[in-house]
């Protein structure tokens, strides 16, 4: 039963319990659905450790997304804007997702437009280095849109 040699034999339960009991090893029941129901002699340990060992890989081997953030002001001039600019390019390089958006302060919010310009602008200047993944929205205060990065950016 154990080793490279696999038998396919019939049983009994005590049969193969005390074959289990020999070869100091575990029965497992793998489907106890089938007629007659499938048993498997192994060491429960080890499976278990090995599916654990298989669990942390696929988690390792799982993408993380970073978000950043560049905030602005409706009324950002342009030396301001070419250095968050700089920014945004090198997080998106660098395979962050970019959070843009612009806070408008007390009576600020009259320049929505202003606001929505501007995203838009950074969206188009962006556009080498990722996609704009929702387009400017208004909440609250602030103006938001994501940008993501594109796929063969990746280092």
């Amino acid at each position: 039963m154990v080793g490279d040699n696999i038998e396919t034999n019939v049983y009994s339960i005590q049969d193969a319990l005390k074959l289990a009991d020999e070869l100091e090893l575990d029965l497992v029941e793998i489907s106890p659905n089938a007629d007659p129901p499938v048993c498997k002699i192994i060491d429960y340990q080890k499976f278990l450790y090995q599916q654990k060992k298989k669990q942390k890989e696929l988690k390792a081997k799982t993408q993380k997304v970073i978000l950043k953030e560049i905030r602005f002001g409706p009324q950002t001039d342009e030396h301001d804007y070419q250095f968050k600019l700089k920014h945004a390019e090198k997080f998106l390089e660098d395979g962050a997702k970019v959070k843009a958006f612009v806070f408008f302060k007390g009576r600020s919010i009259l320049f929505k437009e202003q606001g929505e310009i501007l995203l838009l602008r950074l969206a188009q200047d962006l556009e080498d280095f990722g996609k704009v993944e929702q387009l400017p929205k208004l909440e609250g205060k602030r103006m938001i849109m994501f940008i993501a990065p594109k796929v063969g950016k990746k280092k």
